[in-house]
C-alpha cells in the first residue's frame, strides 16, 4: 500500500477566550499557519493539491468554507481548492485522515491538513443555537428518527463526563489531581522551551495562555460543580480557546520529486463510533480497534495523546487500555493548554511529532473523543 508522510507541522499559540487571538479573523488565523507551513517546508504552494481544514460552528467568520478562505487569505494560488470538515472535536484529526487517504489512493501528492477555531468570536455550539430562529432547539430534539431510537435522553458533554466518572469510579479528587498534573506538565514544557519550535507567533503572542501556574488542589476544591451534586467542575474540563494548526501530508512521489524530508509516516488511521448519548467513551473502543488492526500493544508507543475534553475521559481510557500515565499527555493537555475545537486535532499531532523527535521515540498514538460518540485514532512512526 502507498505511504503517506508528515513533512512538517506548525501551530499558533493557543489563547484563552478573550485573549491574545480573540480579535483575529478565523481565516487569518488559518492563513497564518498555512503560510508558516509553506515557508518551513519550502514547498511550491502551486503544487498543493488540496487544503483540508477542520472547523465547527461554521457561521460568521468561519462560514463559507474557511479552508478555502484561509488559503486565499494567505495570498496563495487561486487554483488550489479547500474543503472544511466537521467531525466535532476531532475535525482537524479527520482532516489529516482525509489528506492521508487522498495521498495513499494516488489521487493527491501534497495536501495541507489543519484546523482553526476562534471561540471568542464564535461561541461554542453557536451553530446549534442559531437554529432556534428556524424553530429547531437542537440537532436532535425534532428528529423523529432520533427520538424513536434514543428517546428524549439528554445529549450533553457535561452529562456524559459525569456519567463516565460515576461508571468508572472516578472521584472528583482523582480528576482534580489529573488536572493539576496537566497544568504542571504544560508549565514545565513552556519553561523548558519544548513548544518554541512548533509555535509560529501571531503578532505579539508567542506562548500558550492557558496553563495556570498558581492553580492548586485547594483552589480546584473550592469550585462549584457544573451540575448540582456532580463531580465535574470547570477545573477538570478543557478550556475554551482560540488557535490554528496545520500539517503537510505528502506521497512517496512528492517526497522524491520535490526533495522533501519526511519527519514521520502515518502508520495507521481509523475512526469508530460508540453510544452518542454517552458521547465521550468512543476513544476506548476506537483504541482497541486500532491496536487490533495494527497488531500493536499500548506498550509499543513511546507517546500517547488523549484529548483532555474532561479529566474523566482520559482517566477512564487509561483504566480500560492500561496505558502508562508517564507516556500520556506528557506536556499537558486541553485542561491546561486549551481546546480550540477545530484546531485541536492537528495541534495535538504537531506537539506529539515534536516530542517524539525530542525523545528519539518511534511510535506515537493520538485519540480524541468527539460529538456524536466518535473517536479518531492516528498512529505515526518517526522516520
Amino acid at each position: 500500500m502507498a505511504e503517506a508522510y508528515l513533512i512538517d507541522a506548525v501551530r499558533t499559540p493557543v489563547c484563552r477566550r478573550g485573549g491574545g487571538l480573540a480579535g483575529v479573523h478565523s481565516a487569518d488565523l488559518g492563513a497564518h499557519v498555512i503560510n508558516a507551513l509553506v515557508g518551513r517546508s519550502g514547498i511550491d504552494p502551486a503544487r498543493v493539491d488540496d487544503v483540508v481544514f477542520g472547523c465547527t460552528d461554521t457561521i460568521g467568520s468561519q462560514a463559507g468554507d474557511v479552508a478555502r478562505t484561509a488559503w486565499l487569505a494567505a495570498g496563495l494560488p487561486d487554483h488550489v481548492p479547500g474543503v472544511t470538515v466537521d467531525r466535532q472535536c476531532g475535525s482537524s484529526q479527520q482532516a489529516v485522515h482525509f489528506a492521508a487517504q487522498a495521498v495513499m489512493s494516488g489521487t493527491a501528492d501534497l495536501v495541507v491538513a489543519g484546523g482553526v477555531q476562534n471561540m471568542s468570536a464564535i461561541p461554542i455550539s453557536a451553530a446549534m443555537t442559531a437554529g432556534r430562529q428556524f424553530g429547531f432547539t437542537t440537532p436532535f430534539a425534532e428528529s423523529k428518527g432520533w427520538l424513536a431510537r434514543y428517546g428524549n435522553r439528554e445529549v450533553s458533554q457535561f452529562g456524559a463526563a459525569e456519567m463516565i466518572a460515576e461508571r468508572w469510579g472516578i472521584s472528583r479528587e482523582d480528576m482534580e489531581e489529573f488536572a493539576l498534573r496537566s497544568h504542571r506538565r504544560a508549565v514545565a514544557a513552556i519553561d523548558g522551551g519544548r513548544f518554541d519550535e512548533e509555535i509560529e507567533p501571531v503578532g505579539g503572542v508567542s506562548a500558550d495562555e492557558g496553563p495556570r501556574r498558581d492553580t492548586s488542589l485547594e483552589r480546584m476544591a473550592a469550585l462549584a460543580p457544573l451540575r448540582e451534586g456532580g463531580r465535574v467542575t470547570a477545573a477538570v474540563a478543557s478550556q475554551i480557546s482560540d488557535g490554528a494548526s496545520a500539517v503537510l501530508v505528502a506521497s512517496e512521489r512528492a517526497v522524491a520529486g520535490f526533495g522533501l524530508t519526511p519527519r514521520a509516516r502515518l502508520h495507521h488511521i481509523s475512526v469508530r463510533g460508540d453510544d452518542p448519548v454517552w458521547m465521550l467513551t468512543a476513544p476506548i473502543p476506537a483504541t482497541r480497534h486500532a491496536l487490533g488492526r495494527t497488531g500493536m500493544s499500548i506498550d509499543d508507543f513511546d507517546l500517547v495523546e488523549v484529548n483532555e475534553a474532561f479529566a474523566s475521559v482520559v482517566l477512564a481510557w487509561m483504566k480500560e487500555i492500561g496505558a502508562d500515565p508517564d507516556r500520556v499527555n506528557v506536556n499537558g493537555g486541553a485542561i491546561a493548554l486549551g481546546h480550540p475545537i477545530g484546531a485541536t486535532g492537528t495541534r495535538l499531532m504537531t506537539t506529539m511529532l515534536y516530542e517524539l523527535e525530542r525523545r528519539a521515540g518511534r511510535y506515537a498514538l493520538q485519540v480524541m473523543c468527539e460529538g456524536g460518540g466518535q473517536a479518531n485514532v492516528t498512529v505515526i512512526e518517526r522516520i
